[in-house]
């Protein structure tokens, strides 16, 4: 509990909230590493800013046909032009944002704080559905179908054209929930959804479980300390899903064969990052370790942005880049974890993972500022 509780952060499970040991916490914080003056070793600039209102839910960018989907606390959503930054389109879903972005390109999903699912097409609501319950992992739309799940891990489906719901997918579980953004991906014709410290394949027709795989077995003398669901996005590449076990483990799933390929014991908070090659995260005190992805060995680790409150990371071309609590955006050197370039933000915390659309990567915070940026 100690790695946890020294974050001091706001995560909170569904049906226990932790005020007592998080009571006093910000006082006791460790004092975040100082940044060293840099020069940079690579070309990057920003090329384009855009705003929202705050965004202080766990925001998921969805990236589309060369665009970036996003929302803000206040129900606004936007698409635009990942290149220019060019608004193609706005809407506003008329209630607070609880869970999102979904999308396929067509359709836009999310799910408001009145816990309804909100469907759009080219910026005009197509329909909505109350959901019996929290939602904080943004919906995924894929084949004409739009998914959920819920804080208390039930499964849901819906027609995207006209939101009736297909079919509902319940199984026994722990007690606590984590209420934090869960695995919900798709591989081929097969529906990928984290269930506590497992991963689900799921038939997306019926609803039925195809397999179920492992991640980790939870360790601890009770439930809190046993409480391990898998954090999303997952680090995809081709059949191999990564994922981090909350606070538990990091694994790498073949979804092909529906086996687990390896999983290593491994503290935090955040989702992991990666490409063909490496697997990426930071634990609670935001040391980062990189793995190599195809059996799990450590190739490096960091601790020179530790208790910065690292957001998830993401790996562009030969870097590794984390955002931080004061918006500040770090590129490490993937294969040595030297820093090569820091740019800055609007001085606010970096929401989720910087995301990519060809060579431009947007980052998020939350003041809700949109920046652009494009490393060469």
């Amino acid at each position: 509990m100690t790695g946890w509780m020294s974050r001091c952060s706001n995560w909170a499970l569904a049906t226990v909230w932790l005020a007592a040991g998080l009571a006093g916490c910000a006082a006791d914080k460790p004092k975040p590493a100082e940044l060293k003056p840099l020069t940079a070793e690579i070309a990057g600039r920003q090329v384009w800013h855009q705003s929202l209102n705050a965004v202080s839910f766990p925001l998921s960018v969805a990236v589309k046909a060369d665009r970036f989907h996003v929302a803000g606390d206040d129900g606004t959503v936007l698409a635009l032009e990942a290149a220019t930054g060019k608004p193609l389109w706005s809407a506003n879903v008329g209630a607070k944002i609880a869970a999102g972005v979904g999308s396929d390109g067509r359709f836009v999903s999310l799910v408001t704080r009145n816990n309804d699912l909100v469907t759009l097409e080219g910026g005009n609501e197509r329909w909505r559905a109350k959901l019996d319950a929290q939602v904080v992992t943004a919906p995924l739309v894929a084949g004409e179908r739009v998914f959920v799940v819920g804080v208390d891990r039930v499964v849901h489906a819906f027609d995207a054209l006209d939101g009736r719901k297909l079919w509902t997918m319940k199984r026994p579980g722990d007690a606590l929930l984590l209420k934090q953004a869960g695995v919900l991906t798709a591989w081929k014709d097969t529906l990928l959804v984290g269930q506590g410290a497992r991963l689900l394949g799921i038939d997306p027709l019926k609803g039925t479980v195809r397999w179920d795989v492992a991640v980790t077995s939870p360790r601890g003398t009770n439930e809190v300390e046993r409480l391990a669901d898998l954090i999303g996005p997952a680090s995809r590449v081709g059949n191999s899903y990564c994922v981090r076990a909350f606070q538990n483990a990091v694994g790498c799933v073949d979804a092909d064969r529906a086996a687990l390929k390896w999983s290593q014991n491994g503290g935090g908070v955040q989702a992991v990052g990666g490409d063909a090659d490496f697997l990426v995260g930071a634990d609670a005190s935001d040391r980062i370790t990189v793995r190599k992805r195809a059996a799990g060995e450590i190739a490096w680790t960091s601790e020179m942005l530790l208790n910065r409150s690292l957001s998830a990371p993401a790996v562009v071309g030969p870097t590794v880049v984390f955002g931080d609590f004061e918006g500040q955006v770090h590129f490490l050197a993937r294969d040595t974890g030297k820093p090569v370039l820091r740019l800055p933000t609007d001085g606010s915390a970096v929401v989720g993972a910087p995301a990519l659309s060809g060579i431009t990567m947007l980052v998020v915070t939350a003041k809700g500022g949109l920046f652009a940026f494009r490393p060469e």
